[in-house]
């Protein structure tokens, strides 16, 4: 199981070297470089958040002078990830923001191309999952929607991103946990974060699986209710419990990072590797990760290429349990 301990033991393996300086290639304009975010999802979710997060900090910081945002939603990425391989070919001072979301959708879609074809620079964060429903739910707590779950599956609609991805895995995982069969179970997987939000604020769905941080300021509002975290432990600030707590031994992180195109020359990659690891070393960067709670976990280059290989051959793994791939 992916969790936090993990997460900061790999992340210890990328050294803490400091950084003399960004030094840019012919690909980048003149002083601080103009770059292109390519976001494989709709508008308002993690991928998104974490896309304009960036942008803002790298702003801030005046590491770049400029930037433009792309969003291609649909099925986890993929339908994203053809367009970053074929269409941005070669752009050295580009960025695709990507996950485990699309590692799972990948390997349910059976998709034609995957993260072997990119670039890798950067993973970013980690970011542990909530189990909400909406604020005039029946369920008071994770042992109420356990027990509708246990009665009828296909009744307790969840909520969540694409096919295949974190959110229906940690669905799969807790169905699996407490004796409910994987392939009875009602997910209704969404393109976007806002999506799957608006879905639940309409009570269309019985609950909703996502990264806290997408849920968070519903939470706030009390259009929500927050009935356990994935994470390894309670979290300050939180008022909910963990998975583990509320009797449920399920536990997961799920990571976000950053891909260059195909056919980049290694100067590129090495000035794009450089660039965002002097925006995840910032102090504005950090800020951001506090208030959206995300932990950082910087790896980079041929460290985080290993990561994602290894990382791909699990959730395989984990899917065929799950009777998702």
């Amino acid at each position: 199981m992916l969790n936090r301990r993990r997460f900061l033991m790999s992340t210890a393996s990328a050294g803490a070297a400091g950084l003399a300086g960004l030094h840019l290639t012919p690909a980048f304009a003149e002083g601080a470089p103009q770059i292109q975010i390519f976001v494989p999802a709709a508008p308002g979710g993690g991928w998104d958040q974490t896309g304009r997060t960036m942008d803002q900090v790298l702003r801030s910081e005046k590491l770049i002078s400029g930037s433009q945002i792309t969003n291609v939603g649909g099925a986890g990425g993929t339908v994203g990830l053809p367009q970053f391989i074929s269409q941005w070919n070669g752009k050295g001072n580009s960025l695709m923001v990507a996950g485990m979301v699309m590692v799972g959708a990948i390997i349910a879609n059976k998709a034609a191309n995957n993260l072997t074809q990119v670039t890798p620079v950067a993973r970013l964060t980690g970011e542990f999952e909530a189990l909400v429903v909406p604020a005039e739910s029946p369920f008071k707590t994770a042992a109420d929607f356990v027990a509708a779950l246990k009665a009828d599956p296909t009744k307790v609609p969840v909520a969540g991103g694409s096919a295949g991805g974190s959110d229906h895995i940690l669905f799969g995982l807790i169905a699996k946990t407490v004796g409910v069969p994987a392939t009875s179970l009602s997910y209704v997987p969404f393109a976007g974060g806002g999506e799957a939000l608006s879905a639940l604020l309409g009570n269309q769905v019985a609950a909703g699986i996502s990264g806290f941080g997408e849920f968070s300021e519903q939470v706030k509002a009390g259009a929500l209710r927050l009935l356990a975290i994935s994470a390894d432990k309670r979290q300050d600030g939180i008022d909910a419990p963990t998975l583990k707590e509320a009797g449920i031994d399920v536990e997961l992180f799920n990571w976000r990072g950053v891909f260059a195109p195909p056919g980049v020359s290694d100067a590129d990659k090495a000035a794009m590797i450089t660039l965002v690891e002097t925006m995840a070393k910032s102090d504005a960067w950090a800020t951001e990760c506090k208030n959206r709670n995300w932990t950082p976990i910087l790896l980079t280059g041929d460290d985080y290429a290993k990561f994602v290989a290894e990382d791909s051959a699990r959730i395989e793994a984990i899917l065929k349990d799950l009777g998702l791939a």
